[in-house]
């Protein structure tokens, strides 16, 4: 087994949801060990020369983006919150060649499309569901968004 089949095996049991997954052939032995969302560690040992296994463990979770941390800080609750109906990559333009869909201080009203988010090869337009003015954009362009993740602060006034 490489090391980028080893990652793929990693990768793969982390998302599975398993806590311990173990894999044995006639060359080696491998265990991996995880918490829900992150690999704990990783046992490898080769099965004929009962090497000592060797421990690895997961990069660290990536903080949160700063722009997110800088708006938990100010007082957003007059402000209604635009929220990602999914998982995939937000754009802020329909495509490379067009103009961008909002800006800040842009008036918005419901059915305007406010962005795409791509999601398995599609791109879906996503359509403000209030009326008012942008006030901040919550996320970089061509950046990964999770379900519910905040997208835009909107000043309903």
């Amino acid at each position: 087994m490489d090391i980028k089949e080893l990652q793929n095996f990693i990768r793969f049991v982390s998302k599975s949801g398993a806590t311990e997954v173990s894999l044995e052939t006639d060359d080696f032995k491998i265990t991996v060990k995880t918490t829900p969302g992150m690999v704990e560690s990783v046992a490898f040992s080769p099965a004929p020369m009962m090497m000592p296994a060797a421990a690895y463990s997961a990069p660290a979770p990536a903080p949160a983006p700063a722009v997110a941390q800088a708006v938990a800080a100010e007082d957003t609750s007059k402000f209604l919150t635009i929220k990602s109906p999914m998982i995939g990559t937000f754009y802020r333009r329909p495509s490379p060649d067009k103009e961008i869909f909002v800006s800040v201080g842009d008036e918005i009203n419901p059915g305007k499309a406010i962005c795409v988010i791509e999601a398995m090869k599609l791109f879906n337009e996503i359509e403000s569901e209030v009326k008012g003015r942008i006030v901040k954009i919550l996320v970089e362009d061509a950046s990964p968004v999770e379900y519910d993740q905040p997208l835009f602060l909107v000043d309903p006034a």
